[in-house]
């Protein structure tokens, strides 16, 4: 179960969420606040996993307080302005919520945080086999089984899946390759990584996953072929 808080300057927007969060089992709300010096104090002395944490209120900016929270704790942003849905993607949020906000929405958002703090919790525990990206400002949880190839996109990277469309997220190649097992996935080209469980053959410079084929770079040539054969 998450312990939760709201930060809301107005009682309305924060019944709401009380409303929604009593729908939800693994959901905890704790408390909530319209002043964000209470609010505060209350994450310096209690355990808090999550924080549904409106943007504009008056002289404080939500995003703004959440960088100053030193604690580890998940945020789901609440707001009627979607012009702020970019500060909350690059506070890594779990998720945006516009107001007024519809109960599918908000279990979406909620069970998105409740499977990245079940993935935090065994991620040192067992074998993990997921990875988290951030997506359209939001947490997307993808399957290392999922995985066709990777490919770099100028500063983004495409996420090409069996069963899902592509999921398109901000971060270099290299970064990427570090969250990967490194036992099925390889990097064949500076634009390029493949599951190597998937490859259905390799002819010449070429390796081909179904009807795709991906350029072998001649810097990973070598390592590739020697290691393949």
């Amino acid at each position: 179960m998450l312990n939760c808080i709201a930060l809301d300057d107005e009682p309305i927007a924060l019944e709401v969420i009380k409303a929604h969060c009593n729908q939800l089992p693994f959901i905890n709300l704790t408390h909530t606040f319209t002043q964000v010096s209470k609010a505060e104090n209350y994450v310096k002395q209690f355990p808090v996993d999550l924080i549904f944490l409106d943007i504009q209120m008056p002289d404080v900016n939500g995003v703004n307080f959440y960088k100053t929270i030193q604690q580890d704790i998940m945020v789901i942003f609440t707001t009627a302005f979607s012009e702020y849905a970019i500060d909350g993607f690059q506070v890594n949020a779990i998720d945006y919520l516009l107001k007024p906000i519809k109960f599918s929405h908000f279990k979406a958002a909620c069970e998105k945080a409740n499977d990245y703090s079940h993935f935090l919790k065994s991620k040192h525990s067992k074998k993990q086999k997921t990875l988290f990206v951030r997506s359209d400002y939001a947490l997307v949880n993808i399957q290392f089984s999922d995985i066709l190839y990777l490919e770099t996109m100028g500063d983004y990277i495409r996420i090409h899946c069996q069963y899902r469309d592509p999921v398109m997220t901000i971060m270099s190649m290299k970064k990427m390759v570090e969250k990967l097992p490194q036992h099925e996935f390889r990097r064949v080209h500076r634009s390029f990584t493949i599951n190597l469980n998937v490859i259905t053959g390799v002819r010449g410079k070429n390796i081909f996953i179904g009807d795709t084929s991906i350029p072998i770079g001649k810097t990973y040539e070598s390592d590739f072929l020697n290691n393949w054969e």
